[in-house]
């Protein structure tokens, strides 16, 4: 969901002009911050949902206008005259149903001249902002939709759906609630943008110096230290981002330097740095717009989400680290010296008040059960609270401003990205293929859970390279989850295999927004990153396709079954991660590292799964056993210097 096009084509305003697009940023941030309060309702105010994201996105399509130039040619000081007139017809357009839809939920299926006009245009609006920040990938996308939506009937086979009319189609993306005011415009609004402003809030009270200290006194000291502490900072990061462009922006440029003074090449430094970030999509408590979209789509609390989500999210950070270790171990480097660490005591000292914000989070949204929105808020409270105990802390009004802005420009992202996603689903719901694509895939994969698998993970590939994780998930949770559910998938189970896999859009060339904001950090070559970076994520790529054989790794069964499965899996985990790096004691050969892969894979499953899943772990435990056990005795065998000697060779 994060795209650095905005980046390149912002613009420099002064004056009045300036003010307009600032304000448009920042004016949605304190109506959801309102809303989420039900400040509404303390004025004595009766206002639909729909009335609210129609705001909200009048705000993101001015924004957008007023502050993202056309393409870089343009000149950035000044706003040409069809912006103001695009900015003007977004909040006519947006204005209609904020005004009207008090009645319009009455009559929302008339096909009425006036509503088709402005439904046009709006449908126009939010592709030309979707094309601007994000780029056309996702507007070909849309446009696909509707025009299957239109043209269905001519489509070969299971693949013809009856068409509709252009007025049809135009008038149910506007006002139907299943399309572009929908679930995940829905989502943005009342829950995202709380948790952004509580991370821009603890970065300008200075809680981003306070995990990334905390990671250096864990990890700083330790080979491989200074790639430790990326993973680590990310992971806390990640615990109140959500984001994996946000991450990058604020570790990378701390860890990825640390990394190249410690000794990794440049590329490697940045894909550890985008690997890490990347993973706060899925680290608990804050997983990124994505998981709140899961747990609406599963009518469940989100609270079941981040349980179900941990324990993967552990051994995604497993992996990552393992291989980090082993790659120091490979290359002969040394953590950092003591003398250059924060010092525990006095980090602690800084910082420990920081800990009551994160406390807050974990409780109102695990234990409490409270509303995502309220409790993002109620974090972001805490954390301005703790802030403005401390001199050393206390934000000026310029950092709390900074902070609203900030959120402001992320939001903007957010709102018109998940705008032209429900237009996505509205055209799906209208073309019936929503029903259809389950029937589609059965019948095109038979029984085979695994082939569904992966289909499903190359359609996920393939989108990934091009479309944010939140729109993958959207679109594959209508046309695909349902036919794993029906062979036997649990529900939840064959949602997270379908984010996990979208996912990898972060880190799936060539498109890949955390890579490339990476190598930006660090100079490097953007594709020796990504390669990099996919071999570092290797545990993104092979957990989803053990979720529906193992329940146990998401929470799903008694105390006994989910130990041994998580067991098995941290095994598996490491077995890969030394095949993949090539060394474990010392460095291995072809053959061993192969094996190590292979049996990784083998004991990933549960034994719980079924009598082949366990014979594939007796024979991955014994196989990987014996590998380690001669690897072990030999490098004790090996005299020091030969050792030093072939690590330098390496």
């Amino acid at each position: 969901m994060d795209d650095t096009s905005e980046v390149e084509t912002k613009r420099e305003l002064h004056g009045i002009s300036r003010w307009i697009g600032q304000a448009a940023l920042v004016l949605p941030v304190i109506v959801a911050c309102l809303w989420a309060t039900g400040f509404q309702h303390l004025l004595g105010l009766v206002a639909f949902n729909e009335q609210f994201l129609a705001l909200m996105l009048a705000c993101a399509l001015l924004g957008c206008f007023v502050n993202v130039r056309a393409s870089k040619s343009i000149r950035g000081d000044q706003v040409p005259w069809y912006d103001w007139i695009f900015a003007a017809l977004s909040l006519v357009t947006c204005g209609y149903v904020f005004v009207n839809y008090s009645w319009l939920v009455h009559d929302l299926a008339t096909l009425r001249t006036d509503r088709i006009i402005l439904a046009a245009i709006l449908l126009f609006l939010v592709c030309e902002a979707t094309r601007r920040m994000i780029g056309w990938t996702l507007v070909i996308v849309a446009l696909f939709f509707i025009f299957y939506a239109r043209f269905g009937e001519m489509m070969p086979g299971i693949f013809s759906v009856p068409a509709s009319t252009w007025q049809r189609i135009a008038v149910y993306s506007y006002l139907d609630s299943s399309a572009l005011f929908g679930l995940p415009l829905n989502v943005a609004a009342n829950t995202i943008i709380t948790f952004i402003l509580f991370g821009a809030v603890l970065k300008a009270v200075k809680g981003d110096t306070f995990i990334t200290d905390l990671a250096l006194v864990a990890m700083g000291r330790f080979r491989g230290g200074p790639a430790k502490v990326s993973i680590v900072a990310s992971t806390l990061f990640g615990t109140v981002s959500g984001s994996a462009v946000s991450n990058v922006a604020v570790v990378g440029p701390i860890s990825i330097p640390m990394m190249e003074r410690a000794g990794y090449p440049k590329h490697q430094a940045a894909a550890i740095e985008a690997v890490s970030s990347t993973g706060g999509q899925i680290m608990p408590p804050v997983m990124g717009i994505t998981a709140f979209l899961m747990a609406d789509f599963l009518s469940i609390p989100y609270s079941q989400v981040v349980l179900a989500a941990l324990l993967p999210a552990l051994l995604y950070y497993l992996a990552a680290f393992v291989q980090v270790d082993l790659e120091a171990g490979k290359r002969g480097l040394k953590g950092l010296a003591v003398r250059d660490l924060p010092k525990l005591l006095a980090t602690l000292g800084r910082g420990y008040a920081f800990i009551i914000p994160l406390a807050v989070l974990i409780y109102t949204v695990m234990f409490g059960f409270w509303p995502p929105g309220e409790a993002g808020l109620a974090a972001t409270a805490a954390a301005l609270v703790v802030g403005c105990l401390s001199a050393r802390n206390r934000p000026t009004l310029a950092d709390l401003y900074g902070a609203l802005l900030s959120t402001g420009k992320t939001s903007m992202n957010i709102l018109v990205l998940t705008a032209v996603a429900g237009i996505v689903i509205g055209a799906l719901q209208l073309a019936g293929l929503g029903f259809s694509m389950s029937s589609i895939l059965l019948e095109l994969a038979g029984d085979n859970i695994l082939l569904i698998l992966l289909m499903t993970a190359i359609v996920c590939t393939i989108l990934g390279m091009a479309l944010p994780t939140a729109v993958i998930y959207t679109m594959l949770a209508v046309l695909v989850a349902p036919a794993l559910v029906q062979l036997g998938v649990d529900r939840l189970a064959a949602h997270l295999f379908i984010f996990y896999v979208g996912m990898l859009s972060m880190i799936t060339p060539p498109v890949c927004f955390a890579t490339y904001t990476a190598a930006a950090i660090a100079g490097s070559n953007f594709w020796t990153t990504a390669i990099s970076g996919m071999r570092y994520g290797i545990a993104a790529f092979i957990l989803p396709f053990v979720f529906p054989f193992s329940p146990g790794l998401l929470m799903m069964g008694g105390p006994t079954e989910v130990v041994i499965a998580f067991g098995t899996a941290v095994l598996g985990v490491i077995g890969i991660a030394a095949g993949l790096v090539g060394y474990l004691f010392r460095p291995l050969n072809p053959a061993f590292r192969a094996l190590l892969i292979v049996f990784g894979c083998a004991v990933m499953v549960s034994p719980f799964a079924s009598p082949e899943m366990l014979i594939a772990n007796v024979v991955g435990l014994v196989g990987g056993g014996l590998i380690v056990a001669f690897e072990w005795f030999a490098s004790r065998m090996l005299p020091e210097g030969s050792q030093t000697s072939a690590q330098a060779g390496e």
